[in-house]
């Protein structure tokens, strides 16, 4: 990127890249699916966004990462609020969301499914 007055701009922005697994890259390497960002009139940087897939993988990093502890060892409630959380933030309408949540909770799809629909009778 180019350094300078900019630098504060990026480092503004880069935790929120980091939060989602983005990318940092100099405006001119950005690709046609990339978003780059201006300050002050001038492009400062470009961000690359994860893939859902990757995204999601992330998403639950940051959960474990935040909680301190492996989401498989939660109990059953706090499994049931990430799997709230998770619903909220569209999770389960990636391919694969709810097997890839299910793995990282050491639970079944099934028990995944369960958690949703009880939500949803709520």
């Amino acid at each position: 990127m180019t350094g300078g007055a900019d630098e504060p701009f990026i480092a503004a922005v880069k935790p929120l890249v980091d939060a989602i697994g983005g990318e940092l890259l100099p405006p001119d390497e950005a690709g046609r699916d990339d978003v780059v960002l201006s300050w002050e009139g001038a492009e400062v940087v470009a961000v690359r966004l994860p893939q859902l897939a990757d995204s999601l993988d992330h998403i639950l990093a940051a959960m474990e990462r935040r909680r301190g502890v492996p989401l498989a060892d939660l109990d059953r409630k706090a499994k049931q609020e990430v799997v709230r959380n998770l619903e909220a933030r569209g999770a389960f309408s990636v391919r694969h969301g709810v097997e890839t949540v299910a793995s990282a909770l050491g639970v079944s799809r099934f028990t995944v499914y369960n958690y949703l629909n009880r939500e949803k009778g709520s």
